[in-house]
């Protein structure tokens, strides 16, 4: 049982810092793209990597928010907001490659923010809530801060919804007492489910747009934190 215990404890812990890299070099790349300076890479990139994180435990008040205590967290941030100053990470391969580097980071975000959730003591409603915050609140948070309307808000390709998708998988797993399993598949399926939104185009239909005909209306494969990252174009062209 000890054995299990640390076992999903550790595993919480990758899966967490995982997020918190991808999401922070995300907020480098758009701090790149916005010309800021070195205070702004780090600044954004500490909003977009930990910003879902605090939100969620600050809401679960259980203490102060690990991102606080745990220096491996704003570390990793950090370093994500190294990597894309030093390097230019853009261009055709880059930009490829982002849109994995959003999605798992998403995966891994909802995962642990409703593995978190129900490990102290609350329902899967809130698991569901509190896992879909941890994956979308830190991009919310970066976009404010550079006075964009956050994606997740529409016209973007399923975001939220993915996030939502893996807290349910979260749950269900752990309703089965299959914690560790739970960690890995929900992990997996945000970050599937996000990448087949953004290769598909698949979106939320507006408001002045909904027909009960289809659930979901197509979109140029674009996501929240990629929308400005399109196959083939860089940093420059779009300038």
């Amino acid at each position: 049982m000890v054995l299990t215990e640390l076992t999903v404890t550790d595993l919480f812990r990758v899966v967490d810092l995982i997020g918190v890299l991808g999401n922070a070099l995300l907020g480098g790349v758009v701090a790149r793209k916005e010309g800021l300076d070195p205070v702004g890479f780090a600044a954004l990139a500490v909003l977009s990597g930990l910003g879902g994180g605090m939100i969620r435990d600050a809401l679960l008040q259980r203490g102060t928010p690990v991102a606080l205590t745990d220096y491996a967290y704003l570390l990793t941030a950090l370093a994500g907001a190294l990597i894309a100053f030093v390097f230019r990470v853009e261009g055709r391969v880059w930009n490829r490659a982002w849109p994995i580097v959003d999605a798992l980071a998403l995966g891994c975000w909802a995962a642990t923010g409703a593995h978190k959730t129900l490990a102290v003591g609350l329902g899967w409603l809130a698991a569901l809530l509190l896992g879909t915050i941890s994956a979308v609140g830190g991009g919310a948070l970066r976009d404010i801060a550079i006075r964009r309307v956050p994606g997740i808000f529409g016209g973007n390709t399923l975001y939220a919804t993915c996030a939502l998708a893996a807290s349910g998988v979260l749950v269900l797993f752990n309703y089965r007492e299959h914690p560790t399993p739970g960690l890995l598949m929900a992990a997996l399926t945000g970050t599937v489910l996000c990448l087949l939104s953004h290769w598909r185009g698949w979106m939320l239909p507006a408001a002045d747009s909904w027909s009960p005909g289809g659930a979901f209306a197509r979109h140029r494969p674009t996501s929240p934190d990629t929308a400005d990252l399109q196959d083939g174009k860089d940093f420059n062209d779009e300038r």
